[in-house]
This record gives structure tokens, C-alpha cells and sequence, in this order.
């Protein structure tokens, strides 16, 4: 089974799979691909959101990918994917920006983000952002080895997990980019599915966003407050303990939204957590 330009690491599913991979463990199928083996290094981008608000989730998902056994390499020079100029139009600047960060990849390791927001950008964009331009095979070839962190634990890692915490009630929020652009609506679910003392409730706004969408937020905030309050009540409405996210600008608009409806004598007492936090909190009963 030849690998596939577009997409390295992975195979034509219209082709005969080579010897040692002939084993259906090997490679797992998924909606969007087939999934390579999993990898003994990979590079982490720890996104803008993680450094600056949620260092402890960036920390939880590069743990999490060493106790599969994987060596995580972290650029020391990496800053952001561009993203936020990108979908405000100004691509000139996103180039730019999205420049710095083809550097940082020189060897040919998966790259794994804990944000489907970033590795939409980065998987989806970058070859059109590029197209035209001297850095286009590059960014192409970098997009081909992109993995969000949740779909990397479950599709490639085919994580195993023993659940030591408590019974909780989650409601799981998969943000746009993750669900819509990258085909990754069940991946956290799925995840979250494999603990014991967890039960996952579905929320009746489950596929809606929950109106953040970076820069939309500030362009049109009226808007997205009305959107938000309308994803707080429906995760209050589930009983839920706490929300799950994968997307840490989604957390960080749906918490502060609850805080604030809280405080306003509203019943939203549930707490946020980004999932890579809450899957090594319950690898080791915290």
C-alpha cells in the first residue's frame, strides 16, 4: 500500500498494504484517513491559548503522548499558526506568521496539536495560504503530518485507559474547527468513553459553536454572547460536573461565560477542563 504525497505517514486505501502492515491492528480507518502506526517521536505545538492561559494542558497532552511511549520533541521557537489574521482576512500577515512555523519541522515527525482550531489551520489552510509562493511544497508536506492531539491518542495510539477517579458526569464540547473541518466529532467522545467512572451526557446544543471563533467574539459580540449563553444552558441543563473540551478558546469563552451567569444568580455550576488535563488526571485517581 503506497503512502500517499498528500498525506505522509499514511496509505491509498486502493492499494495492497505491505507485509508488515497487513496486521488490521496496524492501520485504523477513520472518516478522514487511514492512520499510520504509531510513531516513536513526534513534534508538539503547544499553540498560543495553551502557552499564554493553559500551560497544564499542553503539559498533560505532551505526558500523555510519553506514556504511550512516544519521545516528544517541543521547538523551543514556535509562536503561532496564524490562524487569528488568517480568518480575519489579513493573509499577508498570516503568511508571514505561518512562515516561522514551517521551520520548526525540519525532520520528517508526526505533529501533534491539542487544539483542532491550530491543526485545522495548519492541516486545512496552509496549502492554500501557500499556494503560489516559494514555501508551497513545504507547507503542503507539513499539512500532510498534522494530528490533533485527541485524534492522535485514539486513531494511532489506540489508547488504553484505566480510569482511578471518581464517578463524574461530563458534558463533552467539540469546537467547529475540530468537528466540522477536521471530521472530529466523535473523537472525544470516543475517548472519554473508554473510563470506567465517567458518563459522558449529551448536550442538546452539542454540534452547535459556541461563539468564540477567535475573532468573531470581538467583531461581533453581541452576537457571540447570545450564542454562548445558549451553549451554557444547554451544558447546565445535562447535570453535567464539568464541561470537556479539546479546544482551549472554546473553554476559555464557555467558562468565563458560566462564571458570569453564575454570578448573576444563573444555575451554571459546572467547571471547564481541557481534555488532555482530565484524561492524566484520571490516569492517576486526581
Amino acid at each position: 500500500m503506497p503512502q500517499r504525497p498528500d498525506l505522509p505517514g499514511c496509505y491509498d486505501i486502493n492499494s495492497t498494504a505491505p507485509a508488515e502492515l497487513n496486521n488490521t491492528s496496524d492501520l485504523a480507518m477513520s472518516s478522514i484517513k487511514l492512520y499510520p502506526p504509531k510513531p516513536k517521536k513526534v513534534y508538539f505545538f503547544g499553540t498560543c491559548l495553551v502557552d499564554l492561559f493553559y500551560p497544564d494542558a499542553g503539559m498533560a497532552g505532551i505526558q500523555l503522548l510519553e506514556r504511550e511511549g512516544i519521545e516528544v520533541i517541543f521547538p523551543q521557537d514556535q509562536t503561532c499558526c496564524g490562524q487569528p489574521a488568517y480568518t480575519s482576512g489579513y493573509h499577508d500577515q498570516a503568511r508571514e506568521v505561518a512562515a516561522a512555523q514551517l521551520a520548526l519541522f525540519p525532520e520528517d515527525y508526526l505533529i501533534v496539536l491539542p487544539s483542532g482550531s491550530c491543526a485545522g489551520m495548519m492541516r486545512e489552510h496552509y496549502p492554500e495560504l501557500f499556494a503560489g509562493y516559494p514555501e508551497e511544497a513545504l507547507a503542503q508536506e507539513i499539512s500532510g503530518r498534522i494530528y490533533e492531539l485527541t485524534e492522535f491518542l485514539l486513531h494511532v495510539c489506540h489508547m488504553q485507559i484505566e480510569d482511578k477517579g471518581e464517578p463524574i458526569r461530563v458534558a463533552m464540547h467539540t469546537s467547529c474547527s475540530a468537528r466540522r473541518e477536521m471530521g472530529l466529532g466523535d473523537v472525544g467522545p470516543s475517548l472519554l468513553g473508554k473510563m470506567a467512572n465517567v458518563e459522558v451526557v449529551e448536550q442538546e446544543r452539542m454540534k452547535e459553536c459556541c461563539g468564540f471563533g477567535g475573532a468573531f467574539s470581538v467583531r461581533h459580540p453581541e452576537i457571540s454572547e447570545a450564542m454562548v449563553t445558549d451553549k451554557v444552558a444547554a451544558i447546565a441543563a445535562t447535570g453535567a460536573d464539568a464541561m470537556i473540551t479539546s479546544d482551549c478558546g472554546c473553554m476559555m469563552n464557555i467558562t468565563g461565560a458560566a462564571e458570569q451567569m453564575e454570578n448573576q444568580g444563573q444555575d451554571s455550576n459546572f467547571k471547564g477542563e481541557h481534555i488532555a488535563s482530565f484524561l492524566w488526571r484520571r490516569c492517576h485517581g486526581s
